[in-house]
């Protein structure tokens, strides 16, 4: 494929050209959420990257076969079903309906499959027994471990040996284990829990050998691309590295990709060689006391999704976790919302000022899958593209995003579009531009669909466009009447209450902020 793509491997810690296993085709998978509770803001940030992720690669012309899994058991859904009198898979079921529900109105359509552990658990037998037979895994009274120490490289995607680790991370105790760094690959039940049956006793697998065995069936032995956020780059990935790496006897994955995480707090340090564009915070390190912290269920910090969506449209909160580069921290706040959306709400007022202009509504234009058409626009086309192509920059594209669309305005101001005094090759010119947002906001998922807005009574509704026409009729006498400042005090009381009054040469607009 002929292109500049680089991306960032945690596992070199260095960006590399994307090169895939089988020529144009690319394997993704990403670890999806332990369904035990809804969604919250931090579950949408990896699907919502990689989609774009996605999109993108399919640009390049790559055929993507995209992943995400469903942890349906877990010790955390073991204890929650009961608190709720669900069993643990009609909580699985609940909870799995929120988050599809919630990714629908992401615009997320880019996941192929949705593999369920409870699914996988033949696949996940053989796995394990295979370690045991290849020495890389013990049996121990019910459970079966893997054994750290016989796997030489074990540490190698976090760059510290097995002690560091140990000594970082929260590892499950037992006195089953050889050493404290071993991992369960199975669990043996205890009285009342979900169990199958496995040449080692009634159990359910660990977490861990979930993924490895449903992206090994799904996608192959070796993934060119595995997702997921910081915080499952030890132990949940380091683990499945090592399980999959000893029982394939191959490389696992080419690149690991991990995405910052959602914060609750607005401090921040600089985090390095990690790029953003206009409207991205900045920021590094979850926790410590006055520190931003993750945003996680087992904080209790956690904003659950379904009630952002009363608040803010889902087309702002994709725009604004695209706005930050995915391996920068996402600092949450309800102001940095407001802040996204009226930087959304420039490109739908622009999206009027077009249909003024083209007779057409944005969405009814063309979005060619590679169009380079050339012209006056061209030029923040091939920008934007090159920040994809460092490392997936959404952060530095959607700045140049807001560049194409501040030019398209000036462009029409310049050119009196509205006035109708362009040429045909102004007007040419000003369609290739937009045919360019079209096509660049596309790959980011935003603006495919016209945002719904509030619904309001119809009685209401036509008394609001009387009183405002009314309001602006008598502005206009004002002004022939060379009253200007009772015209300007109407604006001024008007923009007051959120409301702006757009004056064009076929008569005054208004709008709500």
């Amino acid at each position: 494929m002929d292109h500049n793509l680089r991306v960032y491997n945690t596992l070199t810690k260095q960006k590399e050209p994307f090169k895939t296993v089988v020529p144009g085709k690319v394997s993704m998978y990403v670890c999806g959420p332990t369904v035990y509770k809804p969604s919250h803001l931090g579950h949408m940030v990896g699907p919502v990257i990689f989609d774009t992720v996605k999109r993108y690669l399919t640009y390049l012309g790559y055929d993507v076969k995209f992943v995400v899994n469903i942890t349906d058991v877990d010790d955390k859904l073991i204890v929650e079903a009961p608190k709720q009198g669900l069993s643990v898979s009609e909580l699985a079921e609940r909870v799995t309906k929120d988050y599809v529900e919630n990714l629908k109105k992401l615009n997320v359509t880019g996941i192929d499959e949705m593999p369920r552990a409870t699914h996988y658990i033949p696949a996940i037998i053989e796995i394990i027994q295979g370690l045991i037979d290849k020495g890389y895994a013990y049996p121990a009274a019910g459970d079966v471990y893997f054994d750290v120490t016989k796997d030489d490289d074990y540490g190698k995607l976090c760059n510290r040996d097995p002690e560091q680790l140990e000594a970082g991370a929260r590892i499950e105790v037992s006195d089953k284990k050889r050493s404290p760094g071993d991992f369960a690959l199975w669990k043996s039940a205890k009285p009342g829990e979900p169990a199958w049956d496995s040449p080692w006793g009634k159990g359910r697998p660990g977490w861990h050998i979930e993924c490895s065995a449903m992206s090994m069936k799904l996608l192959g032995k070796t993934l060119d691309i595995h997702g997921g956020g910081l915080d499952l780059q030890f132990p949940h990935h380091e683990n499945e590295l090592a399980q999959s790496e000893s029982y394939n006897g191959c490389t696992f994955v080419n690149y690991w990709m991990h995405n910052g995480l959602m914060r609750i707090h607005s401090q921040a340090t600089k985090i390095k060689d990690a790029p953003s564009g206009p409207l991205s915070p900045v920021g590094s390190g979850i926790g410590g006391e006055g520190q931003p912290q993750k945003m996680s269920k087992s904080l209790g910090n956690e904003i659950v999704v379904s009630e952002i969506f009363k608040r803010h449209q889902p087309e702002t909160l994709r725009f604004f976790l695209l706005a930050t580069h995915y391996r920068r921290p996402i600092d949450y706040s309800e102001e940095r919302l407001e802040e996204v959306r009226r930087g959304l709400d420039s490109f739908y007022r622009f999206f009027e000022r077009l249909e003024r202009v083209a007779k057409r509504s944005f969405y009814a234009f063309p979005s060619p899958p590679r169009d380079d058409g050339g012209g006056e626009f061209a030029e923040f086309r091939k920008r934007f593209l090159e920040h994809m192509d460092d490392d997936f920059n959404t952060g530095g594209a959607v700045g140049v995003l807001y560049e194409l669309l501040s030019a398209l305005n000036r462009f029409a101001d310049l050119k009196q579009l509205e006035a109708g005094k362009a040429t045909g090759d102004d007007v040419k010119a000003f369609e290739q531009g937009v045919v360019y947002l079209k096509e660049l906001s596309g790959l980011l998922g935003v603006f495919s669909s016209a945002p719904e807005k509030p619904k309001a009574d119809h009685a209401s509704q036509k008394l609001v466009v009387g009183l405002m026409q009314l309001l602006i009729d008598l502005r206009a006498e004002a002004r022939k009447a060379k009253n200007f400042a009772l015209g300007d005090q109407i604006r001024k009381r008007l923009g007051e209450l959120g409301v702006t009054l757009e004056d064009r040469p076929g008569g005054t607009d208004w709008r709500k902020d």
